[in-house]
């Protein structure tokens, strides 16, 4: 055997007895090692906009040996790429163009570490700044087993008692046992908050109309009147918009009662539309655009869109978990 063929097979012995390590592996190795890896993670945001606590969303993640990348969920709209993100010394920044803005111009974040957190600045498509604060999101880990209390009544069929409004216009009204939204107006909001629970909820949508179910007030699965024939994706019906993608599309159209069976524990949903299980047993990563808050580690209520068209609630029951 020549030098150059033993040379080959101890470098192929030393690499059969190497210790094999996963992406994860090497991604955690590489957060503590790249310049910026206390970054990384996932990061609940509180942005200052005229004045009002707005919520938003960061994770950071390392891609390959070095390279900084993420995604970003605004107060409004769904989690958005972020192909780089730059580090200059101390300090965090990178600019993502704009989705349901109406300027051309991008969004740019510019952020730095801070003994709680991360704080900086979000200069918004509009010219406007908007300072911000971010805390580590919790992991929100699920027990293993879950005992469940007496189902409750969320809608009494009668009245608006035991919800709230969150806009000056209040167009939601009570008929036969449904809860209406006419036209586009306020959200409506339980004044009770729950943590773990199963939901059990039945909507009609108008044609081409819109709305949500927000879980714990953070997390929307969308209610939207979509072709059923469209290929399903995270923000036609029964996805968690922006996040997660339904198996298959279980919409049924206009004008019939459709349903929804949510099972929400930590941060794992599982989603069933119409009788078909669509999105099982997944994980939320974060807040979606139009949440309420972005305190995960805390209860929150069900709230329900009312700001993209006429919609109808009913048969709203919640079942808590101990």
């Amino acid at each position: 055997m020549n030098i150059k063929k033993s040379i080959a097979v101890v470098c192929l012995g030393l690499l059969a007895t190497a210790p094999q390590f996963t992406h994860a592996q090497v991604a955690a190795v590489n957060a503590k090692t790249v310049t910026g890896g206390d970054l990384v993670g996932r990061w609940d945001l509180t942005v200052t906009e005229e004045g009002k606590e707005r919520a938003s969303w960061l994770e950071i993640e390392i891609s390959g040996f070095k390279t900084l990348v993420g995604r970003f969920v605004g107060a409004g709209g769904s989690a958005r790429p972020v192909s780089k993100i730059l580090l200059d010394q101390n300090k965090f920044s990178f600019s993502i163009p704009p989705q349901w803005e109406r300027e051309e111009k991008d969004m740019v974040l510019e952020g730095e570490p801070t003994a709680d957190g991360i704080k900086g600045v979000i200069h918004a498509s509009n010219g406007k700044d908007y300072p911000f604060t971010g805390v580590k999101a919790p992991l929100l880990t699920a027990p293993k087993t879950v005992k469940w209390k007496k189902p409750i009544q969320l809608f009494n069929g009668k009245d608006l008692t035991g919800w709230d409004v969150d806009g000056k216009k209040n167009q939601w009204i009570v008929q036969n046992g449904e809860l209406i939204s006419p036209e586009s107006g306020s959200n409506i909001i339980t004044k009770e908050k729950f943590r773990d629970f199963k939901l059990h909820i039945e909507f009609k949508l108008k044609p081409k109309s819109n709305s949500g179910v927000y879980l714990r007030g953070r997390y929307e699965t969308q209610v939207i009147d979509n072709d059923p024939a469209d290929h399903p994706n995270s923000h036609l019906f029964g996805g968690i918009y922006g996040f997660l993608v339904p198996s298959e599309m279980a919409a049924k159209g206009p004008d019939v009662w459709q349903s929804f069976d949510i099972t929400l524990v930590g941060r794992m949903v599982t989603v069933v539309a119409n009788g078909k299980t669509i999105i099982a047993n997944q994980e939320i990563p974060g807040i979606t655009g139009g949440a309420l808050d972005s305190k995960e580690g805390e209860p929150g209520p069900i709230y329900l869109q009312g700001d993209h068209g006429p919609v109808a609630y009913r048969n709203i029951v919640l079942t808590p978990a101990e």
